[in-house]
Parts: C-alpha cells; structure tokens; sequence
C-alpha cells in the first residue's frame, strides 16, 4: 500500500519528483492495485461519464423522490435562469443546478458517484463539470482533476472516517467539498500548494456540521445543503488562487476535524435524534411519512 498518508508528505513527494498531485496519485493506486495507469485512468473516465449522466439525468426529471419530500428543485432553479439570470453569472448557475440535479438523483435511487458519500454526491461533480463547461476543459483535464480530488479523500480518509454517523456531516459534504475544490484548482493550473490551501479553507470553516437528517432520510438538510457546499468550494479556489492561506496546515485541520467529529454529540450524527430533525416541523414531517408508530 501507499506510503503517502499525510498531506505534508504528498506535498514533499509532489516537489522532491517534480510531478502534480495527479500524477503521483494515479502511479500509486496503478502500483497498488496491480494495473497500469492507463487502466486508473479509464476507471476515472468512466466516473466521470457516470457524473454526467446523473447531472443529465437530474436536470430532465421533475420526479419527486418516495417520500415526495424532495425533487423538484433543479426544476424550480432551471424555470427561474430561464427568465432571470443569476447575479452571480452563469458559472453560478450551472453549479447550483448540477448540485442538486445529481443529489435529487439520488434520492429517487438513480445511478451516481458516492464522491465521497451518496449524500455528498452533488458537490464534486457540480463543480468539476460545471467549471469545465464554461472554461472549455478538455477530457484529458477533468481526468487529472478527479484524480486530484479522488487523492484528497484518500489522504482524509486514513485519519478519519468519511461517514456521518461518525463525525457528522463535516466528514460527508465537508470532505466532498474539500475534493470540489482541489479539482477545481488542478483545472485553474494552480501549485500543489494552492491545491491543498484551497482543500484546508474549506474544512476549516466547516468544521462541526451536523447530520441531523429528518425523519432519518437523506433529503433534509441533505439536497440543498449540496450547492451550498459547492460555492463555498469554488470560494476556497478563488481565495487560494489569490494567495489568501489558511494559518493552520491542512493536515492538522483533519486532526482537528477528527477530533471534532469524536466530540459531536450521538443524537448528531445521522441518528435523527436532535437538531433539525427534532424541530416542530421536523417531527410532523417524519410523523406524516411513518405514521403515529414512529
């Protein structure tokens, strides 16, 4: 297995062999799994083609998902950008609607990409392929980039784990938006450094975020909380591209958020036992759906 577990060392390997994060990456998992880099490169490929299809998939349905909680929020977005652009530009919009086209894809059980959880499923590809759209991209780019990111989770996950019911939601869309934003770095040609930096600023500043899902589904806080992940990932690249650093090194901030997540109460961890899950309205919602037995 790969000696690279830490951030620090990924940067040190990056420098000492002259190579980007990709690079190192996709040598690794090849000498790791027995196959060729050719043949990494092409798994990559194919989730990214799956990434488009649920984006497409997403964008063209109105279904609602079985609990008719969730749905019809891509759509809503899609009518309104029709008529009245967003004040933030295209870009803006693309990454919104692809957030939630793919996290409300999910809901109705369609195919897409657990990046790196099924609740978090939106924010990397929203990002990665909306970017890519407007900047023109090329195949060979977005391969590289996913690459970049898929290599964040990796790192993160040795520390830590990426599930909910054990550090919250930090460890799902916090981590998810910690990889939008390294692959969104590596398509605007920035440094290993600002890769990293750009990684750190957006889990420091999410640090803490519960998973208090309602009625224990994966539909509210979750769809919505997708394309708000999302900016904040593309706000981490625009700060790191402009040298704003994060002060605390992007491995200590996965200690911290490891800790973090040890320190986050039960009830705030997927159990749907406090938070917006135990509100007035949040109780009716789950008392509608499961009856008076629940």
């Amino acid at each position: 297995m790969t000696n690279i577990i830490t951030f620090e060392q990924l940067k040190n390997e990056c420098i000492d062999r002259n190579k980007r994060i990709y690079e190192i990456a996709q040598e690794e998992m090849a000498k790791d799994s027995g196959i060729s880099i050719e043949e990494v490169r092409a798994f990559a490929n194919k989730s990214l083609f799956n990434m488009k299809e649920a984006i497409e998939a997403g964008m063209a349905s109105k279904e609602p998902s079985m609990s008719g909680l969730t749905g019809q929020d891509c759509d809503r977005l899609q009518k309104r950008y029709k008529t009245e652009r967003s004040m933030f530009g295209s870009l803006f919009e693309k990454i919104v609607e692809y957030a939630i086209a793919t996290s409300e894809e999910n809901i109705r059980m369609g195919k897409i990409v657990a990046c790196p959880t099924a609740g978090s499923c939106g924010i990397l590809p929203s990002c990665l392929i909306g970017v890519s759209q407007e900047y023109n991209y090329s195949e060979t780019e977005q391969i590289n980039a996913l690459i970049t990111a898929g290599e964040i989770g990796r790192i993160i996950s040795v520390k830590m784990s990426l599930a909910g019911a054990v550090a919250g939601c930090q460890a799902e869309c916090g981590v998810a938006g910690a990889m939008a934003a390294a692959a969104v770095c590596q398509l605007k040609g920035g440094s290993v450094e600002k890769i990293l930096n750009s990684s750190a600023l957006v889990l420091k500043n999410i640090l803490g975020l519960t998973c208090d899902p309602v009625a224990g589904l994966v539909e509210i806080p979750c769809v919505k909380r997708n394309p708000f992940l999302a900016v904040n990932s593309i706000t981490a690249v625009e700060l790191s591209l402009s040298g704003v650093e994060s002060k605390i090194p992007i491995d200590e901030i996965v200690d911290a958020m490891a800790q973090t997540g040890a320190l986050l109460s039960p009830m705030l961890k997927e159990s749907s036992q406090a938070g917006l899950a135990t509100t007035k309205t949040g109780l009716k919602i789950k008392k509608k759906i499961f009856g008076s037995l629940t």
